[in-house]
């Protein structure tokens, strides 16, 4: 009985070959794709709950078909690429993906990290996809972030950040939670990556309310703080 599907796509067979066998004799489903246009189709007829996605391929790459996924799903996205500079992880992480493995790869660390993202998502699904505020809406279903009851567009990472924040009022996070919980991976570069992102939301957010703000816990990290009724 398989507990849950996965959609591969790469455009070498033997690598999704490889990947199949690993999967199915952990009991997952498996859909492969060749392209990131046979990709897109796929995922919208499959809903995979995971999907591990190659960087280079032909027809679409993995940063279009992740632009495209995350547009209108949280589905995990686990980069698959041949390349380990840490622009590229940067860039698919921005862009919205989970987590990543540079080939060559071994593929019990490829299942290691399939499990370790499915039980994260998992997790984050007993919460409210909806979280709203004084003048603050935040939508994870469709990653929508409404101002003062404007739409801001606002990207993938930047949504995930406010929306972890903000659904754990008042909890302190350090910088090196937030890349763990909210990047889901073990950053290359350094914790100043959540600096960046919390200025840019800073820019949106500051000033819209006196009822929260994003607030700056000197020598800890970070806290959605949430002012209590008659403070």
């Amino acid at each position: 009985m398989s507990i849950g599907k996965i959609m591969v796509v790469d455009d070498d067979s033997n690598i999704c070959e490889l990947l199949r066998l690993y999967l199915e004799k952990e009991d997952f489903e498996v859909c492969i794709a060749s392209n990131g246009s046979q990709a897109l189709e796929m995922f919208e007829r499959e809903k995979p709950e995971l999907i591990l996605l190659d960087i280079m391929m032909p027809v679409l790459d993995g940063w279009q078909v992740c632009r495209e996924i995350r547009k209108k799903s949280s589905c995990p996205i686990i980069m698959l690429t041949a390349k380990g500079e840490v622009f590229d992880k940067v860039l698919g992480l921005e862009l919205g993906a989970d987590d990543y493995v540079v080939k060559p790869f071994e593929a019990k660390e490829v299942i290691a990290r399939v499990k370790a993202v499915l039980r994260r998502s998992g997790d984050n699904k007993q919460k409210s996809k909806i979280v709203q505020f004084d003048n603050l809406y935040i939508n994870m279903e469709n990653y929508e972030l409404r101002v003062r009851g404007k739409q801001i567009d606002t990207p993938p990472k930047e949504m995930e950040l406010i929306y972890h924040l903000s659904s754990n009022p008042n909890r302190v996070y350090t910088r090196d939670q937030l890349l763990d919980e909210v990047w889901g991976f073990e950053y290359y570069g350094d914790s100043r990556t959540v600096d960046v992102h919390v200025k840019r939301l800073r820019e949106k957010l500051d000033g819209v309310s006196d009822r929260w703000t994003l607030k700056t816990v000197w020598g800890v990290g970070y806290k959605f703080e949430v002012k209590e009724d008659g403070e």
